[in-house]
């Protein structure tokens, strides 16, 4: 049976040392809490790590939270040292990539040291999945901690299901970039076959930070990397609805919403619920509530906010500083505006059990969740989710990933002070059936997109993505494969060769002079042509003069400019459709200006496209300038109707709807032709390999993920193999 192995920095089920004795007992945190639900319902292992120092462990031990973890839980753990605790959590986990990518970046540290703990981490986390994993497993890791860990699995298991989900927010490109490892990070989250974000805008930052940081490749969130083909998605992640639904109706919730109505003595109440984390913009939303008691006295002695800050990461400076902060501020409130019988701010700062939670839910006439930056926000889900049916108020960050989905709350920029106060009034001056309207609305989608439903969403795109990778592949040309093609084109007799020019019967080379047609090319294009039963067809991106000077004088047809120009071997060059060039006008400052900022780079003008080639550029400093002319092209196409396009170390820009694959329809439309070859080397032959009939025979020069069925790996593989046909042919 095929198993699910997630794979996360803590487990769900946390050991703890107490008198001695090792004591079990349930994770809190997002990821435990939103994915706990589904590991026990479904058929996974869980390994992580189980929050216990392994220095103070003993074999033995070791092997009791082994056994009980595996009996009772179904995980797995990971045993990590005082040192790793300290210098890959504490350290490069918390203190660099969790304030960079929530673009804190005056908190983030840059140390090697914890670089370097943060990999040896990863590594042993590896480790312990491949002593567990079997053949078909499905592995998901979760979270920054473990960033590097899908391409090490990669590296020990290449054919491996493997997908990655980050749950807090990636950053934009200008802040990625700025860390040190940016390059590994990036390569680390390739290795995944998905990558899943909250939001489209952490899939769009993250695809525009591989393409100039690593020169990938990107489509609709199809990444090719290398010889493989991913994808990057966003799947914004849902709560166990009927937990916190139903849960906020039990017994236990209402009597503890009772004592809270009590305690406030029938005053409104807004609750504020988080961690007690810099990103969660807690003092903030003090000085709102400040601002709001000063601007509204009416309001005063009648509202009571309920403060709840859960301990985080105590052992770091800025929040043991934040701590001190938000004492204060709570303390200036209070004694500002405190009356005998009436205290504005309840102020905890514990955990709180799960039936105190839903009872605060509950109990809470309005819910102020608004982050400074935050990937989902699970707790405003919860709040909706415990008011089905009931009124009740959510004010939402516009920076939480859940503000996408929960368009109804009263959404608010945490920064803007004057809009959160407009917003807790708002909020408590809601009539009432506009309040059940609004959570109605919101709680029918969380009802519906569930985390078991999230879940199920992300594990079925990862086996599509792996069905993708099948049929996006091609199969090496072997020796066998190679007969059967010969045979076939014996045998036929009214023959199509389609042929790439650069790349498939000619190796690049970065002087223009080395690419025209060797002696070899020549006399296989001239047997091949001079066969009655053959059309062969020769595709070049090169100019129409270039083209007819090298190849005009053969018995071939010709195809200049990607498309635009034909030139049947009995006729005269004709565009296939009338054209203009009117569009270059626009379009060659910008490229003459990334030629200016690119040594080695020059601009290649022909009849109606413009060509950027970096061949003689340096290969880091092109991938980056490639990346960003094509985004200073965007709005000249879009007004011009233009297509940009990239080819091997060249950016063309040419009409919209102009390419390889429509000038190749002119002959594969032909109703006798009974084989059909084609070959290309790169991206522009991907439409004419994606065109062909399923009964052709399309080959790709190269790696890579492509629409051709088979691959070859070089030009000299290419001219074997036609050189072949001529000999079958001539038998």
């Amino acid at each position: 049976m095929k198993r699910l192995l997630i794979v996360s920095n803590r487990l769900p089920v946390t050991v703890e040392r107490r008198k001695g004795d090792l004591v079990f007992k349930g994770s809190v945190g997002g990821v435990a809490t939103g994915l706990g639900s589904y590991h026990e319902t479904h058929e996974s292992l869980w390994v992580g790590w189980a929050d216990v120092a392994a220095g103070r462990l003993d074999e033995e031990e070791r092997e009791h939270i082994r056994t009980r973890l595996r009996d009772e839980h179904q995980c797995v753990p990971v045993f990590l040292t005082a040192d790793d605790v300290r210098d890959y959590y504490h350290g490069f986990s918390n203190k660099t990539l969790w304030p960079l990518l929530h673009q804190f970046t005056q908190f983030a540290e840059f140390d090697s040291s914890t670089w370097a703990a943060y990999k040896r981490a990863n590594r042993k986390f590896r480790d312990a999945v491949l002593e567990i994993a079997r053949p078909d497993d499905t592995i998901w890791v979760q979270d920054y901690q473990l960033m590097l860990l899908p391409q090490m699995l990669r590296e020990k298991l290449p054919k491996a299901s493997i997908g990655f989900f980050l749950h807090i927010p990636f950053p934009v490109f200008e802040v990625f970039r700025m860390l040190p490892w940016r390059s590994e990070l990036l390569e680390g989250l390739l290795g995944a076959d998905l990558i899943g974000f909250h939001t489209y805008d952490y899939v769009r930052y993250f695809l525009g930070a591989s393409r100039r940081i690593l020169g990938t490749e990107d489509h609709f969130g199809r990444v090719s990397f290398g010889d493989r083909l991913l994808l990057a998605d966003a799947f914004p992640m849902g709560i166990d609805f009927e937990r916190y639904a139903e849960g906020a109706h039990s017994e236990q919730a209402a009597h503890e919403a009772e004592r809270i109505t009590q305690r406030t003595r029938d005053r409104k109440v807004i609750l504020s619920i988080d961690r007690l984390d810099y990103t969660k913009g807690i003092p903030h939303r003090l000085r709102a509530f400040a601002a709001f008691l000063e601007r509204h006295p009416e309001w005063r002695d009648k509202v009571t906010l309920v403060a709840v800050a859960v301990p985080s990461r105590t052992r770091v400076r800025h929040y043991r500083d934040l701590k001190s902060e938000v004492d204060q501020l709570v303390g200036s409130i209070n004694g500002q505006y405190s009356t005998i019988d009436w205290t504005p701010i309840r102020y905890l700062y514990r955990p709180l059990p799960f039936h105190t939670l839903l009872g605060m839910y509950a109990a809470a006439d309005v819910a102020l969740v608004t982050p400074l930056r935050d990937g989902m926000n699970l707790i405003a889900k919860e709040y909706v989710a415990a008011h089905a049916g009931r009124d009740g108020v959510l004010v939402l960050s516009e920076m939480a990933g859940a503000a996408r989905e929960l368009g109804e709350a009263v959404q608010v920029n945490p920064f803007d002070l004057d809009g959160m106060v407009e917003a807790i009034h708002t909020a408590l001056t809601m009539p009432e059936d506009e309040q059940c309207k609004r959570n109605e609305s919101m709680v029918r989608r969380l009802s519906r997109y569930t985390v078991q439903r999230w879940a199920e969403d992300f594990l079925g795109k990862l086996e599509e993505v792996k069905v993708a990778q099948i049929d996006f592949g091609a199969t090496p040309l072997d020796s066998e494969t190679r007969k059967e093609l010969v045979r076939a084109f014996a045998a036929a007799k009214n023959r199509l060769l389609l042929l790439d020019y650069d790349g498939t019967l000619m190796p690049f080379s970065t002087r223009a002079e080395e690419m025209a047609p060797d002696r070899e090319v020549l006399e296989l294009l001239e047997a091949l042509g001079s066969d009655e039963s053959t059309d062969v067809v020769v595709i070049s991106g090169r100019d129409r003069k270039t083209v007819d000077d090298w190849l005009g004088h053969l018995p071939v047809d010709l195809v200049a400019e990607h498309g635009v120009w034909i030139h049947d071997r009995s006729g005269e060059w004709v565009t296939i459709e009338p054209m203009s060039d009117e569009w270059k006008e626009p379009v060659r400052p910008v490229l003459d200006m990334f030629t200016d900022r690119t040594p080695g780079s020059f601009v290649e003008e022909k009849d109606y496209s413009l060509v950027w080639n970096h061949r003689r550029a340096h290969p880091r400093l092109a991938e980056t300038r490639v990346t960003e002319l094509k985004e200073a092209l965007d709005n000249v196409v879009a007004e011009e109707d233009l297509a940009v396009t990239e080819g091997n170390r060249v950016v063309e820009v040419r009409l919209a709807g102009v390419n390889k694959a429509r000038a190749a329809y002119r002959w594969m439309a032909q109703d006798d032709v009974d084989f059909l070859l084609f070959v290309g080397d790169d991206r522009t032959d991907e439409d004419v390999f994606e065109m062909a009939p399923e009964d052709s025979w399309t080959i790709k020069v190269g790696v890579g993920p492509t629409h051709a069925a088979h691959s070859v790996r070089s030009v000299r593989d290419v001219r074997e193999l036609l050189k072949a046909m001529t000999e079958a042919d001539a038998k």
